[in-house]
C-alpha cells in the first residue's frame, strides 16, 4: 500500500502516465510477498521486436566469478551489421535488490544497442537477501572486468564502455563506479542513472519529499530492499564503503553522469542531491526530472509524451557517451 503519510498525488501525475498505474498493482515489499513476486516476475509482456531491434543477436553467456564467487549469468546484445570498433553497455536490471533479471530488460536493451549500435552486456546478478551486499556488485564488477578483457575479439573500444541500469541497476551502477574508481583497474567513460535506488535513508530515518512515493515504489517497499541488501534496517548505521552511494562522501574522480528522474518518483530528492554533489566534486553530470512521473514511468507508458522526451534524453546521452 503507499505511505499516507504522504500528500495523495494522483491529482500531479501526468494524465497520459495515469492509465499506466492500472499495469502495477499497489504493494509493500515483504518477505512473506517476495516469493509471489518472484513468481510472477516483473516483465510486462511485450510484442516481438520490430526494426533493428528485431535483428540484434542475444547471446547467454557466462562470466566467471572473482576470487572464488560463483560464475556470473548475463545476455549479450550484438547489432547487426557493426563495422569497426564500437562502445558498450553494461547494464544492471532494476527489482529493489530483490527481484528481476537481465531477461526483463531485453527489450530496451535491444532498443539501445540497435539505437547506438554498441554492444550491451547485461547482468543477471545475485539477489538479496540470500545475497548481501558486496555480492551483487562484485558479479557486476566481474562483468565489466570481462568486458574489458573481451573487447578486442568483441569489437569494443575500451575506452568507451559505459554502466548503468534502472532504480536498483541504478544504485548498483552507481556503487560499481564508486568500486571501480578506487580499484584502478577499469576505465568506465560514464555512468548512466535511470531513476537510481542510491540512499537507504530515504522514507525511513530521513522522509521523502511531499507528494512522492505513493506510486509504484513506496517508503516500505524501499526499506525493505535495503535492509535486505545490508542486512540491518535501512538508514540505520553505518553501511559498508559504497554500498549505499549518497552516503559516500568523496564523489571525485567519477566518470561523466547522466540521472533521468520523475518528479513523483520516490527518490527524486536523493537523486538532485547527487547530481548536486557530483557537480560540487567536479564531475560533468546531466539531470533531467519529469514533471507528473513516477516510478517507472516511462516503461508503463512509453507512448506517452514525457515518456518519449525522458527515453530520447537517455539514449542521446547514452550515444554522446559511446556512440
Amino acid at each position: 500500500m503507499a505511505d499516507k503519510t504522504q500528500p495523495d498525488s494522483l491529482h500531479l501525475v501526468d494524465p497520459e502516465l495515469r492509465e499506466g498505474l492500472a499495469a502495477f498493482p499497489s504493494f509493500t515489499l515483504s518477505a512473506d510477498l517476495l516469493p509471489t513476486l518472484r513468481e510472477q516476475g516483473l516483465a510486462v509482456d511485450l510484442p516481438p521486436p520490430q526494426g533493428p531491434a528485431a535483428d540484434v543477436t542475444v547471446e547467454r553467456i557466462v562470466v566467471p566469478g572473482r576470487d572464488g564467487a560463483p560464475d556470473v549469468p548475463c545476455l549479450l546484445f550484438t547489432p547487426a551489421g557493426r563495422q569497426g570498433t564500437s562502445g558498450a553497455y553494461l547494464h544492471i536490471h532494476g527489482g529493489g535488490y530483490v527481484l528481476g533479471d537481465a531477461a526483463m530488460s531485453e527489450p530496451s536493451n535491444r532498443s539501445t544497442a540497435a539505437a547506438i549500435g554498441c554492444v550491451v552486456l547485461s547482468v543477471d546478478y545475485r539477489l538479496a537477501p540470500e545475497t548481501r551486499w558486496p555480492g551483487a556488485v562484485e558479479d557486476c564488477y566481474a562483468a565489466l572486468g570481462w568486458l574489458h578483457a573481451n573487447a578486442n575479439r568483441l569489437g569494443i573500444d575500451h575506452e568507451r564502455i559505459a554502466i548503468g541500469g534502472e532504480s536498483a541497476g541504478g544504485g548498483h551502477a552507481a556503487s560499481l563506479a564508486l568500486v571501480a574508481r578506487d580499484r584502478g583497474e577499469y576505465r568506465i567513460r560514464h555512468q548512466h542513472l535511470i531513476y537510481p535506488m542510491i540512499d537507504d535513508r530515504t522514507g525511513s530515518s530521513v522522509p521523502a519529499l511531499p507528494y512522492t512515493g505513493e506510486f509504484v515504489w513506496t517508503a516500505g517497499s524501499n526499506a525493505f530492499g535495503w535492509s535486505s541488501l545490508l542486512g540491518h534496517a535501512a538508514g540505520t548505521g553505518e553501511p559498508p564503503r559504497h554500498a549505499v552511494p549518497a552516503r559516500t562522501q568523496d564523489l571525485g574522480g567519477l566518470p561523466p553522469t547522466f540521472i533521468g528522474t520523475g518528479a513523483l518518483d520516490l527518490f527524486v530528492g536523493e537523486n538532485i542531491d547527487y547530481a548536486r554533489r557530483l557537480i560540487a566534486a567536479g564531475v560533468p553530470a546531466e539531470l533531467i526530472v519529469s514533471p507528473g512521473a513516477y516510478h517507472g514511468f516511462n516503461g508503463f507508458a512509453p507512448q506517452a509524451a514525457v515518456s518519449r522526451a525522458f527515453n530520447e534524453a537517455s539514449l542521446n546521452a547514452l550515444r554522446r557517451a559511446i556512440g
